[in-house]
């Protein structure tokens, strides 16, 4: 299993975050792979097994414009073979928490194998650990099962 982790940070918090469910996957004997957003080449998605992708939400739940060619890509993209995920941080105090995360959620789900989400609230916890681990083993299995 070939796995691309896609992620976008303006405080930290996704990146963190990222970084976490990178060590998640390298623990379980993944090849996987971690890319901020600007280092990251549209045409390589089909060289992955499975393309995870972070991001954080802007305003009120909108998709950060850096985001948005990958958005873009996967509203194109109906490959249901290619196992996805996403995860995000945000504020709850806003309306639409992680509001880009549902809206990746959504498309996704449309047009790829979408195996989970995952929401943390601003900055990584310990509690969110497990959540973390779930959250990979979803991806890990779902990859095996297509």
């Amino acid at each position: 299993m070939k796995c691309a982790i896609v992620y976008s940070s303006v405080t930290g918090n996704t990146k963190e975050l990222a970084e976490q469910i990178y060590t998640i996957f390298l623990s379980r004997f993944v090849d996987v792979h971690l890319f901020s957003i600007h280092e990251f080449k549209l045409p390589h998605l089909s060289k992955y097994d499975a393309v995870v992708i972070g991001t954080y939400s802007w305003g009120n739940g909108e998709i950060p414009e850096e985001m948005q060619k990958l958005y873009n890509t996967f509203s194109d993209f109906l490959k249901s073979n290619v196992v996805t995920a996403v995860f995000g941080t945000g504020d709850s105090f806003y309306p639409h928490y992680c509001g880009a995360v549902d809206k990746f959620t959504e498309i996704l789900y449309t047009n790829t194998n979408l195996a989970a989400t995952l929401k943390v609230e601003l900055l990584l916890q310990e509690q969110d650990l497990m959540r973390c681990q779930m959250f990979v083993e979803s991806v890990i299995k779902r990859s095996f099962k297509k």
